[in-house]
């Protein structure tokens, strides 16, 4: 199978192929433009997991603020289960940090956040901040709003 097809027919074996070619050292067999392609969609992977544990925890973040009569333990459940997952993709790539310290990055997730708080409140999306209202020392501290 030539680099290309085995990469378009059959990912696995493309994958162990290339893992074997590395381990021996046979440089010329490598398939250098796919391996690319796929240690850059790796680390978006990497920050898009980030993104979506932040996500979730904005708005459960929020939900507690303005429906804080409605609390569960589901809720606090989760807030917690997200940072741990949070804090564990930092353990594991720490160069994320520096998406937790950009406001864009930061906004993009919240404004998400704020969507889904909306539908699960039953509230307006306009009822919440258009900027985040949180910092990221409050958004990942287990104590905050607990």
């Amino acid at each position: 199978m030539s680099k290309a097809t085995s990469y378009d027919k059959d990912f696995l074996l493309w994958t162990q192929q290339q893992a074997e070619y590395l381990k021996k050292g046979y440089w010329a067999e490598l398939d250098v433009e796919h391996l690319v392609e796929e240690l850059e969609a790796l680390g978006r992977s990497e920050q898009k997991e980030l993104g979506s544990y932040l996500q979730v925890l904005l708005m459960h973040l929020l939900k507690c603020q303005y429906q804080p009569e409605r609390r569960t333990k589901s809720w606090d459940n989760t807030l917690s289960n997200c940072r741990d997952q949070i804090q564990d993709c930092l353990e594991d790539t720490p160069s994320l940090q520096r998406f937790l310290q950009d406001p864009v990055w930061i906004q993009k997730y919240y404004r998400r956040a704020c969507r889904d708080a909306a539908k699960e409140t039953q509230k307006s999306v306009e009822n919440f901040p258009d900027e985040c209202p949180f910092i990221i020392e409050q958004i990942l501290d287990p104590s905050f709003l607990a």
